[in-house]
């Protein structure tokens, strides 16, 4: 462990942590990552950052435009959105 945040602290880098005794801070994010892991870097190696960085940035704009989610209605997160906002 010491050698992780050793790497971190070298490139300037803060580690993100839950509150101690509160494990649900980071449920969101550990959910979206648990989904970006197998669909974008187990199927795949990048040539470059940049490279990586464009991958990511389309698999977000995925995620919110065209990616159906039944928890909202089999709409996008976007679409939910502007659904809910016209119905307000």
């Amino acid at each position: 462990m010491f050698f992780y945040q050793h790497r971190l602290k070298e490139k300037g880098l803060m580690q993100g942590m839950s509150r101690k005794g509160n494990r649900l801070d980071n449920a969101a994010m550990e959910s979206f990552f648990g989904t970006l892991k197998p669909e974008c870097f187990y199927t795949r190696k990048y040539a470059s950052a940049a490279e990586l960085e464009e991958a990511l940035h389309e698999y977000i704009r995925y995620c919110n435009h065209d990616g159906i989610k039944l928890k909202l209605k089999g709409l996008s997160p976007v679409q939910y959105r502007i659904q809910s906002l016209k119905s307000a």
